[in-house]
């Protein structure tokens, strides 16, 4: 991609409603703008981060076994009547009404849906277990939006969904998006640590939040340290495995650690001071499993071995990508700007050329933007007429991991500059050796 023919409306100045640094990069890097209260559009940098993390998100549930579909963003009314949760809800679902004046909402959540879904297609435990998921928008009216998307009205959520014969199967199912979700946050370049939760609206009565430390977190957590270095599940884990999910499970909650809505002093009081962690948290990531809260109120059962028919006990999943990538530059920056992990960032390389319309240079510019597309890589070629500080300064303000560097002098000489954005560490190589290094 070109940047003089790309749209990145970059911002010099910080953003005065930005109150996290998150915020303001975002805002200052182009990758998203406000439309109104808490509501934003994803402009093309933001975009292309938040597909990434969808793409990792994907393939985890994929690995776990989990089935995607799509359902919409409006439901009927009706259904959550049924379940009883229409009216108990609260302010935050949007309510409305169609032309027909039938009642309807604008889904914050959908247990009542996919259990609508499933009551209707699946009738034997031998199409048991079954995990759907889909990303879809939704839509929760938060009394105090902030912090841009971290904490928005509109925002975009993985939201998976068990349906098991037996607790014990379901307890299975929970223990797989336990593991695939230790898998996806790790992959995103995030140390996230399961906590003793809340269930919430949603209901039941096993829940964990997926967290992460912050010092703009939204609330304090307590945990024992062990946690940050604990081993993550491999990308061999075996997602039949009862036993081995159950081991993986038994470890991650063996040591305290709890949301502030959970905490208990005296447990926590129990864990050698030296191997206290109390610090703020984001959180990224929320399972519950809630047996037959939605099942029975919704007649969804299916005929058992026994011939009986049972109703099934069900688990949701929630991972928000909208309010990951912010998370993700709170754990990953410095006062020059965004530093992305490689697996999200929007670009892999940027091509910096220090002067436009010099021929030495423009070709240099070419050849390794060629070659690193043909490799397969996502480059942003900065082929711009700005000073040499300005594409610095927005090549660090965007994030993007490698950034090689085509000035006259050094080109010249057959060489270019090539810059670690994490580190900084700089490094002058040849044209080609610059190639190979991206292109092996």
């Amino acid at each position: 991609m070109r940047l003089s023919r790309y749209f990145m409306p970059i911002l010099k100045e910080n953003p005065k409603e930005a109150e996290i640094v998150s915020h303001r990069l975002m805002l200052r890097a182009g990758m998203i703008r406000q439309q109104s209260q808490g509501i934003y559009s994803w402009l093309p940098l933001g975009k292309r981060v938040l597909d990434k993390v969808n793409a990792i998100i994907r393939e985890e549930q994929n690995r776990a076994g989990a089935i995607e579909l799509s359902m919409p963003t409006l439901q009927s009314a009706e259904l959550w009547q049924e379940s009883g949760r229409y009216d108990a809800y609260g302010k935050e679902m949007l309510r409305i009404k169609d032309r027909q004046d039938r009642p309807m909402l604008y889904g914050p959540t959908n247990e009542e849906m996919v259990t609508d879904i499933f009551r209707s297609s699946v009738k034997s435990y031998k199409d048991l277990p079954l995990n759907l998921y889909h990303i879809q928008l939704k839509f929760r009216d938060e009394i105090r939006p902030r912090f841009g998307t971290m904490r928005s009205r509109e925002f975009m959520m993985k939201d998976a969904y068990s349906f098991d014969l037996t607790r014990e199967g379901a307890e299975h199912s929970y223990n797989k998006m336990f593991a695939a979700y230790l898998r996806t946050f790790d992959r995103l370049g995030l140390r996230a640590i399961p906590m003793r939760a809340d269930t919430g609206p949603i209901g039941g009565n096993l829940s964990h939040e997926f967290i992460i430390l912050a010092d703009t977190g939204e609330s304090e957590v307590f945990c024992h340290k062990d946690f940050v270095d604990f081993d993550i599940p491999g990308e061999n884990t075996d997602f039949d495995s009862v036993e081995g999910l159950q081991a993986i499970f038994d470890k991650w909650t063996s040591l305290y650690a709890a949301t502030s809505e959970m905490h208990d002093e005296a447990a926590f009081n129990a864990v050698p001071e030296g191997e206290r962690l109390s610090a703020r948290g984001i959180e990224v990531g929320h399972i519950f499993y809630f047996g037959t809260k939605y099942s029975e109120p919704m007649g969804a059962k299916v005929q058992g071995p026994d011939g009986k028919e049972h109703f099934v006990h069900m688990g949701s999943y929630g991972i928000g990508p909208t309010r990951l990538v912010p998370a993700i530059i709170e754990a990953s920056h410095d006062d020059n700007g965004i530093i992305w992990p490689a697996s999200v960032a929007p670009f892999d390389v940027v091509v910096i050329n220090m002067k436009a319309g010099d021929q030495a240079c423009d070709d240099t510019c070419e050849l390794i933007y060629a070659a690193l597309t043909k490799a397969g890589k996502d480059v942003l070629y900065d082929d711009t007429d700005d000073r040499a500080g300005t594409k610095f300064a927005t090549a660090d303000l965007i994030g993007v991991p490698v950034q090689i560097i085509a000035g006259p002098r050094a080109v010249a000489n057959g060489e270019v500059e090539v810059k670690d954005r994490k580190t900084g560490a700089r490094e002058t190589m040849t044209i080609e050796a610059a190639i190979n290094r991206f292109v092996a």
